[in-house]
């Protein structure tokens, strides 16, 4: 006979929508607070995928509160996901990588000048750029990787269904979002995402978190040609 553990750990969803994968947790809130924070005391969590279709309810106390647990309905998700698209194989062409990309080689620039202001480009100049720029997209590994970084309610990161930034097509934006109803920024998405999969608050636009997820996630798709608009 299926237990109440059984049954919480399958209320778990995974959404396919806008060419990517996100957790969506959907709560009976009071409010439509999606953070949690105001949710009704004993309340079910409705979980919803992005489809539109399927909804199942986690009970309260069994949502979860750890990585590892968070991690669990992540891959459950994952499998159930693999199992309608057998053909996919994007998440471990995507898990295989796990490095973070190398900037571009600014080397060729050495000598030029910078204008009357800067003077000459140094090979200094360079290093500092890379190192820098790498410190900006690591930082964003770190908070893209941490469901704590990233304030969740239920354990969840990131990378749980986007393994090293997968299917998040930063070359695509601006572009119109369904989820949001309308043209929307990289940023904005991110939100969405922290807001709803995740189950934090939204990022300021000027936070540094924010800042370091967008280095990270655009870093991770070096070398795809921008298409603004696509879907």
């Amino acid at each position: 006979m299926e237990t109440m553990h059984d049954r919480t750990r399958r209320a778990t969803v995974i959404a396919a929508a806008c060419g990517g994968l996100f957790l969506l947790a959907m709560g009976r809130l009071a409010g439509g607070d999606p953070s949690g924070a105001a949710r009704d005391a004993g309340a079910d969590l409705e979980v919803q995928l992005c489809d539109g279709e399927t909804r199942i309810q986690v009970a309260q106390a069994d949502v979860p509160t750890t990585r590892a647990q968070g991690q669990q309905v992540a891959d459950e998700l994952m499998q159930a996901w693999r199992a309608k698209n057998p053909g996919s194989n994007w998440i471990a062409e995507e898990q295989a990588k796990h490095t973070i990309l190398p900037p571009a080689d600014n080397a060729d620039v050495v000598g030029f000048a910078q204008g009357q202001t800067y003077g000459l480009i140094t090979p200094q100049d360079v290093l500092v750029w890379q190192r820098e720029t790498v410190a900006l997209v690591t930082r964003g590994s770190q908070v893209f990787h941490s469901g704590d970084e990233l304030g969740s309610t239920i354990a969840v990161s990131c990378d749980m269904c986007h393994p090293n930034a997968a299917n998040t097509h930063p070359e695509t934006y601006p572009k119109f979002q369904t989820q949001l109803g309308r043209a929307v920024l990289l940023r904005d998405m991110i939100n969405w995402c922290i807001e709803h999969p995740v189950r934090g608050a939204k990022l300021a636009e000027d936070d540094p978190k924010m800042h370091a997820l967008e280095a990270y996630i655009m870093a991770q798709r070096k070398g795809t040609p921008m298409n603004y608009g696509k879907r």
